[in-house]
């Protein structure tokens, strides 16, 4: 059912396998199982496995760098804790984000998770399993923008700004991040820090 190679997707687009109809259990025994670099979510009985494409890979891995930067700078402690499996069985719900993070201590849930989108899709479902599993912000990086979706009153909404970390804001966040595409990343970087800042 899986390719066991660990190479990255170098497509501009993300592959996406979705299996349908799947008990808990079995969703467990392909999670556990994956010795892919594709990323493996489950709600309702649907499996979602997303092959990341060679792009997917540099903008997670600059937003990565970027958060880790804006922390340091403002002094906020922060945890990263990756691609970690989340999942509740009560809740019949498990994701990995592309990246996460704690801020302030350390948790079992992160404050922060981060998708990276390079295909066609919806943030919609991904989000009920981030509210399902109590994540409180959420962005999503949906093939050349940015949104983030913070979660009050029972429910995300889409906001302009980070709650987790004021001051990254979306509109900004689109226009540069594309760049590290084609640019290098430090320069990149450094012009959304000059604007903050």
């Amino acid at each position: 059912m899986f390719i066991t190679s660990n190479l990255i997707n170098l497509d501009n687009k993300d592959q996406i396998l979705t299996i349908s109809n799947l008990s808990w259990e079995e969703y467990l025994k392909i999670s556990d199982n994956n010795d892919t670099l594709a990323r493996v979510s489950y709600l309702n009985g649907e499996i979602k496995l997303v092959s990341p494409s060679l792009n997917h890979e540099k903008i997670k891995e600059f937003i990565t760098y970027l958060i880790e930067t804006y922390c340091d700078l403002k002094d906020i402690d922060f945890y990263h804790v990756g691609s970690t499996t989340l999942r509740s069985q009560e809740k019949k719900v498990g994701k990995e984000p592309d990246c996460s993070y704690c801020f302030g201590t350390d948790k079992l849930i992160p404050d922060l998770a981060v998708e990276v989108v390079f295909s066609s899709g919806n943030p919609v479902t991904d989000l009920e399993k981030y509210k399902l599993l109590g994540v409180k912000e959420v962005w999503f990086w949906i093939i050349d923008h940015l949104e983030i979706y913070f979660f009050f009153d029972d429910k995300y909404s889409l906001v302009m700004e980070s709650e987790c970390l004021p001051g990254l804001k979306s509109i900004l966040l689109s226009k540069k991040i594309p760049q590290v595409l084609s640019q290098n990343p430090r320069k990149v970087k450094q012009e959304i820090f000059d604007s903050i800042v």
